[in-house]
């Protein structure tokens, strides 16, 4: 009797001594298992970060303040059509000498307007590109300036066009080809931008030629 009392309390002492040891280390495994968590996230964000201030910096360089300008005269200024004030851009630039042909995208069955009053001095060309978007406004003044013997351009759009228009331009003419952007509201920017990241896409990898 006596025996089995002894081992009774020894099963007992065992029991009492695993759950000691295991209560004592579960604190320190989630201790543990919490600090790489902890440092798991933290990676991660800092990644997502990264990611996003990259995303916007390039947005913010492409999109939205790409690099423009224009030297003092060039052999034609050529308007795309589309949002913002493009066309009083392309006729102050016209009326200031700085071309001799002033070339009007009127976009798409000319949802960019009517063709402008002429400027003296000034040739004046208006079309309706085919297809109606910037591929078919490239190749229809990359014929131009086959044509006329062009060796310089500008093109007249807004800022989330601006890299598309230049890529697309120069793989349809040859000479220099300069970009300056139109203002346009605000509000329309957020749409322009995400728009102008899909067109640009599509330009870079689905259409490679002129």
């Amino acid at each position: 009797m006596n025996g089995d009392i002894k081992d009774s309390e020894r099963c007992a002492d065992d029991d009492d001594a695993v759950a000691a040891a295991g209560s004592g280390s579960s604190p320190g495994f989630l201790s543990a298992a919490r600090r790489l968590f902890s440092r798991s996230w933290r990676k991660m964000l800092a990644v997502v970060v990264v990611l996003f201030v990259a995303c916007a910096a390039v947005t913010a360089r492409v999109l939205v303040w790409p690099a423009q300008g224009m030297p003092a005269r060039v052999d034609a200024i050529i308007m795309m059509a589309g949002p913002g004030d493009r066309l009083p851009l392309a006729v102050k630039l016209a009326r200031e000498g700085r071309a001799s042909v002033l070339v009007v995208s009127q976009g798409h069955d000319g949802y960019g307007g009517p063709c402008p009053a002429p400027v003296p001095g000034v040739r004046l060309i208006c079309f309706d590109p085919v297809p109606g978007n910037t591929r078919g406004e490239a190749e229809y003044a990359g014929r131009l300036a086959r044509k006329y013997g062009w060796h310089s351009v500008v093109l007249v759009t807004t800022a989330e066009q601006d890299t598309r228009a230049r890529i697309m331009m120069q793989r349809c003419f040859a000479g220099d080809v300069y970009v300056v952007t139109a203002s346009q509201p605000l509000s329309a920017l957020p749409y322009q931008i995400a728009y102008g990241w899909g067109a640009l896409l599509k330009a870079l990898v689905a259409v490679r030629t002129c």
